[in-house]
């Protein structure tokens, strides 16, 4: 977990690095703009005194040195890898024009360069700051999952319970899991029954029964039941380890493909090395002097690098990241977002994604003219208020939906595997399982909903049958919209569920999907996604919880809900923050705009080389036609401003 908090630790004081160089930059820059004989020549006045030339030249070795550091580092590195992209192209201008300039100090004939160098670092210091900031920090999943795992466990020791840390436990003791709990490690129960929540873990939408000799996997929580586990799995072995170890391999092998920018700095690098030694051999084999090839040469290679480029991509950036925040999208990888255009594949979590993630009602089969729902809820919430029981919480939420008034209940009894029992308004009444009903001879209704894709249960007054109440997890009200919308976009819809094939089957035909898989584990998730990967699919994968985050980490895009758990929000590339799966129809339409307009500032940022690199290298001078420094700065300033507008033209819709 220490390389997480590091790498954590190191983005952080990255940006604390870029800020502060950018600052020190700025202000060393104004005297190097006032000392500039260029910049003195625009604004109409003069400033020289013995030895300024020598001022400048200190005040840009500075710039260049510490300024520049970041991109000399940066191209080495790019060097090394064979990767040239934006850091080779920004290191090369500033070196050309620092080169050149101080070249001019020392006596070679021609104009310096040194107020373009500063203001070029200062801008693309800025632009990494900004794309720094915008992007937030990388994943701290593995810390996440991690956390779940309690810190200490209720040992037996020498006759007695003893609190000890979860480290200093062994395979083989034997320890004590108290109601409402986490269960510090895997093991299996030997003493107890109770029911225990797994939704995390593994997608179970039900909390599932678990009685003497079942496993427990470490991480989950107990329900209301005392349980003694025997400790079986530890550290790398355990669930919860696997887990995270194929969170981290799927982070690790996950492919990023390499930002607009980059790609676009790439070609212009090349560009400008072919087209800068071109100029020079050209002109040197026209029979023109050194000098005057090295200035044509330089004011190409210098020219290349438009200050525009290093706004282009992190002014969208930042706009699109703070637009999105407030339209309910939290992008944490950029390239991800920017690739979301490409998406012709999602995939979706179900237990608290397309559903609730909730045990609710959802259906009420009354069996006696005399009761109706109100009246039936009424009764079972009065009982179910003295129960932590999963469908206990399901009714009660019910009754709390329907607005009802509680009812005094007297000699309540819980009574175990069967139900609950008591007396209101002198009545004897039960809520119980199919089980009970089998037990005492009544009939069971034969028409009810199945009981893997419901959970039935069954209101008695006086041992009578009155009405069968089914919970089960409900779907969202907004995932028929979005399913909807993204088929007429022409994107397959899939689900991935832990929860069963019945289950499966009736939520992906009310969806109308088209696809699912059933019982599967969160190593098979992670399977899933690679499986559809390798069949050329462009798959986002939208999931809430622990056992999503492998097949989060794994997918081409990973969208996590907001309602979800920490480690789904830490693995995944964009969050929809209102836990809405619309967002994800917005997301696609939103990337896609931010790309187009990622394009367009490029184009802009990039343009006007196509005409300023041939006058910079002097292909009209035999008509007198060159470009100088000067009108190539102004175009490059030009096109820095139009960037900076279009990237604020971006809109959600």
């Amino acid at each position: 977990m220490n390389s997480e908090n590091d790498h954590h630790d190191h983005h952080k004081m990255m940006i604390e690095d870029f800020k502060k160089r950018f600052y020190i930059s700025l202000i060393v820059t104004i005297p190097i703009l006032i000392l500039s004989p260029m910049i003195q020549e625009w604004v109409n006045i003069s400033v020289d005194f013995t030895g300024s030339k020598y001022i400048l030249f200190a005040l840009a070795t500075f710039i260049y040195f510490y300024g520049g550091w970041p991109f000399l580092t940066g191209f080495i590195d790019e060097i090394k890898i064979k990767k040239p992209g934006m850091m080779t192209l920004i290191a090369m201008a500033i070196s050309v024009a620092y080169l050149y300039s101080s070249a001019t100090v020392f006596g070679l004939e021609g104009n310096d360069f040194f107020w373009e160098l500063a203001t070029l670092v200062d801008i693309m210091l800025l632009g990494h700051w900004i794309e720094m900031k915008s992007v937030l920090s990388a994943s701290k999943a593995l810390d996440k999952l991690a956390e779940l795992m309690p810190d200490e466990a209720h040992l037996f020791k020498d006759g007695d319970v003893v609190d000890v840390d979860v480290k200093e436990l062994n395979s083989g003791d034997k320890i004590l899991i108290k109601p409402g709990e986490k269960i510090p490690a895997d093991g299996t129960i030997v003493k107890g029954s109770s029911y225990i929540n797994e939704s995390m873990l593994t997608g179970e939408s039900k909390p599932v029964e678990k009685n003497k000799g079942d496993e427990l996997i470490g991480g989950s929580v107990n329900g209301e039941g005392s349980l003694e586990v025997k400790v079986e799995n530890l550290g790398e072995d355990s669930y919860l380890s696997k887990v995270i170890n194929m969170v981290k391999q799927a982070q690790e092998s996950k492919s990023k493909t390499q930002n607009l920018a980059d790609r676009a700095a790439f070609w212009l690098t090349i560009i400008a090395l072919t087209l800068g030694f071109a100029t020079l051999i050209v002109w040197l084999f026209l029979g023109r002097s050194f000098t005057f090839a090295i200035a044509r040469m330089a004011t190409v290679m210098v020219i290349t690098c438009p200050h525009a480029l290093g706004l282009a991509t992190p002014l969208v950036v930042a706009t699109s990241t703070a637009l999105s925040a407030k339209n309910g999208l939290l992008i944490r990888n950029r390239t991800a977002f920017e690739n979301s255009r490409k998406i012709d594949t999602i995939v979706f979590d179900k237990t608290g994604t397309l559903t609730l993630g909730e045990f609710g009602v959802n259906f009420i089969e009354i069996f006696n003219e005399n009761y109706d729902e109100q009246r039936v809820i009424q009764l079972a919430s009065a009982l179910e208020n003295n129960s932590e029981h999963p469908i206990a919480t399901g009714i009660i939420r019910k009754a709390k939906e329907m607005d009802i008034e509680p009812l005094d209940m007297n000699d309540f009894q819980a009574m175990k595997g069967k139900g609950v029992k008591g007396k209101i308004e002198n009545k004897d009444v039960m809520v119980v399982s199919p089980g009970y009903l089998k037990n005492n001879d009544i009939s069971l209704p034969s028409d009810l909903p199945d009981h893997d894709i419901s959970t039935n249960v069954f209101l008695l007054v006086n041992d009578e049958l009155i009405a069968a109440i089914g919970l089960a997890d409900k779907i969202r009200e907004e995932s028929y919209e979005a399913i909807e919308s993204l088929k007429e976009q022409g994107i397959k819809c899939w689900m991935l569920t832990g929860d069963n094939e019945k289950t499966a089957a009736q939520v992906s035909k009310e969806l109308n999907l088209d696809g699912y898989f059933a019982e599967v584990l969160p190593d098979e998730k992670q399977d899933k996604i690679k499986e559809l990967q390798e069949d050329k699919k462009y798959v986002a994968m939208t999931g809430d919880g622990v056992n999503d985050a492998p097949a989060l980490a794994q997918a081409d895009v990973g969208i996590a809900i907001g309602s979800g758990t920490d480690v789904a929000a830490e693995t995944a590339d964009i969050i929809l923050v209102n836990s809405n799966p619309q967002d994800v129809v917005s997301l696609i339409k939103f990337g896609k705009a931010t790309y187009k307009k990622m394009i367009q500032n490029l184009i802009w940022a990039t343009g006007y080389n196509v005409i300023a690199i041939p006058l910079a290298a002097g292909v009209l001078y035999s008509v007198g036609i060159v470009i100088s420094p000067a009108v190539g700065a102004i175009l490059m300033s030009l096109s820095t401003v139009i960037v900076a507008i279009n990237a604020k033209l971006l809109k959600v819709n």
